[in-house]
């Protein structure tokens, strides 16, 4: 998001949804960015004036937010999310969107392949966190977190729950039960922004395992019980989260200190094969 906002060394202006959980750009921004244009309202007019008469309708991608303009004051402007804002770089006829135009062919291409053959999306999975410099241990522990957190949401949808509300909720209460904080509470813990950065990716080793646990068992009750209600489906996440939160206690008494930590990977080192974490054990 923050290489989004500062687009070819250029601000873009940009707006969080709260409910939707998602970022909205200025379109005349990024249009400005990619075309050098005097006027990039007038250029975007002109954009949706010609895609409208091929049948495309641009405007039906964006939404009117109020943004702050140069004169500081708030005025109502095109703003569309990632996915729209993607399809609105392939309406621009400009030597600088091609880079983009080139990439986004590029990734769904690799989509399609990925669909054939789904270990490619591992691989690509494992690429982008060793490039980000995160060590390969780690990366093993993450890819499986994965696999484990889809079978879990497969199940919940089975179970009637299809909501992502639903899904937080559930979340929230496997986590709770596990280490004692819900996820908001566990980014602010880390120093994360609530909603932009992933917590799983700031976890260590072994908080990585506990949530591992908690939800691997949440998936294998629900399976055996196939709990037809959101209140059951509730109890049995808490219960999941139990197991997780009783093993994580027997383990910090081995150990003599806490599982949970502010530890974080904000600031990979530039050798992968030696990380270390941003750290201080929380007890």
């Amino acid at each position: 998001m923050s290489s989004l906002k500062l687009f070819q060394d250029k601000s873009i202006r940009s707006y969080w949804d709260e409910l939707e959980e998602q970022w909205y750009f200025s379109v005349i921004d990024v249009v400005g960015a990619l075309t050098d244009s005097l006027n990039p309202r007038d250029y975007w007019f002109k954009i949706k004036k010609r895609e409208k008469i091929s049948g495309i309708e641009l405007s039906t991608i964006c939404r009117q937010l109020k943004l702050q303009a140069p004169d500081g004051k708030l005025r109502e402007t095109d703003c569309a999310n990632v996915k729209g804002l993607f399809r609105i770089i392939q309406s621009i006829p400009s030597p600088k969107a091609e880079p983009f135009k080139l990439w986004l062919s590029q990734v769904g291409y690799d989509r399609l392949l990925e669909i054939e053959n789904p270990e490619l999306a591992q691989e690509r999975m494992k690429e982008l966190y060793e490039q980000k410099g995160y060590p390969r241990e780690w990366i093993d522990k993450r890819i499986r977190g994965i696999a484990i957190r889809q079978n879990l949401t497969d199940e919940w949808k089975v179970r009637g729950m299809k909501e992502e509300r639903d899904y937080a909720i559930l979340t929230a209460e496997i986590s709770k039960a596990a280490f004692g904080l819900t996820p908001s509470e566990y980014k602010e813990l880390k120093g994360l922004e609530k909603k932009s950065q992933n917590l799983r990716d700031h976890m260590t080793d072994l908080e990585l395992i506990f949530t591992m646990l908690g939800e691997r068992v949440t998936t294998e009750i629900s399976a055996n019980e196939k709990p037809d209600t959101f209140e059951k489906n509730r109890k049995v996440a808490k219960r999941g989260g139990n197991v997780a939160g009783f093993a994580r206690k027997q383990t910090e008494k081995e150990l003599g200190r806490s599982i949970i930590s502010d530890q974080n990977f904000l600031s990979l080192p530039a050798n992968p094969d030696q990380p270390e974490l941003n750290s201080e054990i929380i007890n």
